[in-house]
């Protein structure tokens, strides 16, 4: 990665930044730094963009596109299908002004439609309130009389009216209290008193909790508004209608309103690079990041633009700032997926992906070990890959399902395993005759054979691992590290395997010996003591628990095969062929699932826990050019 400072004329910035858009390989960096020199601070400032505006017209149209496919009833799959398309048509200005033109009317039509929601539901919320006093056919803007006081107000459900009347008529008050209604909740009353007697009749219904109500606004009966409600519901609902059949007829520029989705998601990347730009007016300047292999093309747009510019290697103290961008092949690449979700390598440090990928498609293999699973796997990755063309870290985990389904349907094919012993029995049941398919090995069978390969992959990966911490270090000069910490137990492990074939002991011994000399001189006082021990201990008990991990590749073998094989068994109980396909099916089915996860968070394990804590130095900072970003279209 070369670190980039570019000089430019402010006139120039719209070509400029659309130039780095195009190339894609130009991370502009934050300006702190620069701007923390007093003499920078006074001279620059940021640059002004339409980042919030780009971002509002995001949300329109994202808007826009759940509505079309919500009104338009719009079925998507399971995968978002990108059309490809030119750079030409992607940044046409006749299609952005077609998509603007569909999003506003679209926009007005959710605001509409917003706003008559918004209505019914008041009108909902006022027919609630009156359907209790439907029966009543007395106004709602009733006050009373001259001489008499008309209360309308609602009592707890739980409340006795019967009782509360006949008490009212002991007070000798000249007042009448009626029930209209009544629901679980509240009982609906009318209350007629005498002018002279409204305060006494308050106080008296006060224990009652008795609490007036009012219809504000409201002329005529319950009933008649009742019925104005009603007709005011029927003309609301034909307008939400009108409004949701406006979007609907616009599910037609989908297409249109997606390209301008990934359109506005491109511009926003450029204006938040924009951000980051140091204007005076007259001259702009950022520094940011570029591959070097990608160099001479950012040359020939800056030189074309009349930049001044000088691009030069990171100083190792800037490190923890320089982005990590993870060079791949066809092989390494579905790997970025693994590698991402544990964590980015440092700079300047291994890129993990070569060194691992042979280990994790053959491990997930290895586990997974089954033809028929291994061929819907490839099937998958062949068919999503193709129709879908799925970008990022989906497209990664459909690359790495159809590698893994290759090492999957190959162990299968060593195996014997189809769907379990699915052929076996489907032939026993048909013709019953035996059939078995050839196999170098079975896991129910040659299971030790199985387990101790196991370990002894491990013990390679290990090795592996190992190796390339070694290599790192002599690159760093640290020459006596490697030999104390990796050459010393791989004298001990080669000891070993002497003492096993009968060969000699002495070779073990001094494995021992060197195990035990390094930590003497390479601590003081009682630590030399304390770090014979520790290290004897650390180093003995992890290597062998690293190890004995990688027995779960043959117990995920055999898991996966006697799960497959028992429901194909208890699918030949009734001897029938249609009940063994449907119980096989079914059962291959679950079984395929369990082991698609399975098998991927083991085989993580292995590489995350015992393979990276001999050489992986993590905590990289992630490559983020200014480039399109699109969801729908693939530029071509």
């Amino acid at each position: 990665m070369k670190r980039l400072r570019v000089m430019a004329m402010a006139d120039s910035r719209e070509a400029l930044l659309s130039g780095l858009l195009r190339l894609g390989c130009v991370e502009i960096s934050e300006p702190e730094g620069v701007l923390a020199d007093p003499v920078w601070a006074g001279l620059l400032r940021r640059e002004s963009s339409r980042l919030a505006e780009r971002r509002t017209e995001i949300t329109d149209v994202n808007a826009a596109l759940a509505a079309v496919k919500r009104y338009g009833q719009l079925k998507d799959g399971l995968f978002v299908q990108r059309h490809p398309i030119s750079e030409a048509d992607f940044l046409s200005a006749g299609s952005a002004e077609q998509a603007r033109e569909v999003c506003g009317r679209v926009s007005r039509a959710l605001q509409e439609l917003s706003g008559l929601q918004s209505e019914e539901n008041r009108m909902r919320a006022g027919q609630a309130s009156l359907r209790p006093w439907a029966s009543l056919e007395l106004p709602l803007e009733t006050e009373g009389t001259a001489h008499t006081v008309v209360r309308m107000g609602v009592l707890p459900g739980a409340a006795d009216t019967g009782a509360l009347r006949t008490a009212l008529a002991a007070e000798e008050e000249p007042a009448e209290f009626y029930e209209i209604s009544a629901d679980k909740q509240q009982r609906y009353c009318l209350l007629i008193c005498h002018r002279s007697a409204e305060e006494r009749v308050q106080e008296f219904l006060r224990p009652y909790n008795f609490s007036a109500v009012a219809f504000q606004g409201l002329t005529g009966t319950a009933a008649e508004n009742l019925d104005r409600l009603e007709r005011q519901l029927l003309e609301n609902r034909k307008a939400q209608e009108a409004a949701a059949a406006v979007i609907a007829e616009s599910s037609a520029s989908r297409d249109a309103l997606r390209l301008y989705a990934d359109r506005l998601a491109s511009e926003a990347a450029r204006e938040a690079s924009a951000e980051r730009l140091l204007t005076d007016g007259t001259v702009l300047f950022f520094e940011g990041w570029v591959p070097a292999e990608q160099l001479e093309a950012v040359r020939s747009l800056l030189e074309e633009l009349g930049c001044a510019w000088e691009a030069e290697e990171p100083a190792e103290e800037e490190y923890p700032k320089v982005p990590v961008k993870l060079k791949n092949n066809w092989l390494t690449k579905p790997l970025n997926m693994v590698t991402e979700m544990y964590s980015l390598p440092a700079y300047n440090s291994v890129d993990p992906n070569p060194a691992m990928a042979p280990f994790f498609i053959l491990f997930y293999g290895i586990m997974m070990a089954d033809m028929g699973y291994g061929l819907l796997m490839i099937l998958a990755s062949v068919i999503i890959g193709r129709k879908y063309r799925p970008k990022g870290t989906t497209g990664h985990l459909f690359g790495l399902l159809g590698l893994c389904g290759v090492s999957t349907f190959v162990m299968g094919a060593l195996t014997g395993g189809f769907f379990g012993d699915f052929l076996t029995q489907v032939v026993k049941l048909t013709t019953g005759g035996d059939f078995v398919l050839p196999a170098l090995f079975t896991p129910l069978d040659d299971t030790l054979m199985i387990l101790i390969g196991s370990m002894c992959l491990g013990f390679v990966q290990i090795i592996t691992g190992m190796v390339i911490s070694v290599v790192r270090k002599v690159r760093q000069g640290r020459l006596l590290d490697a030999f104390w910490n990796e050459v010393t137990w791989w004298i001990v492990f080669a000891g070993i395997g002497c003492m096993a074939l009968g060969v000699t002991n002495w070779v073990l011994y001094a494995g021992i010996a060197l195990a035990v000399v390094g930590p003497v001189l390479n601590n003081r006082g009682f630590g030399r003591i304390t770090g014979v021990f520790g290290s004897l201990y650390n180093n003995v008990t992890g290597y062998f628990s690293d190890i004995l991990s990688y027995s779960r590749l043959m117990a995920l073998m055999l898991a996966g095969s006697v799960i497959a094989q028992v429901f194909n068994m208890l699918g030949t109980i009734p001897g029938n062929i249609v009940f063994f396909l449907v119980v096989s099916l079914v059962g291959n089915t679950l079984n395929f699932g369990l082991n698609l996860l399975g098998c991927y968070v083991h085989d993580l394990r292995l590489q995350c826990l015992e393979y990276f804590n001999k050489f992986y130095e993590d905590g990289g900072k992630p490559f983020r050019p200014l480039e399109f970003q699109t969801k729908y279209v693939d530029i071509q």
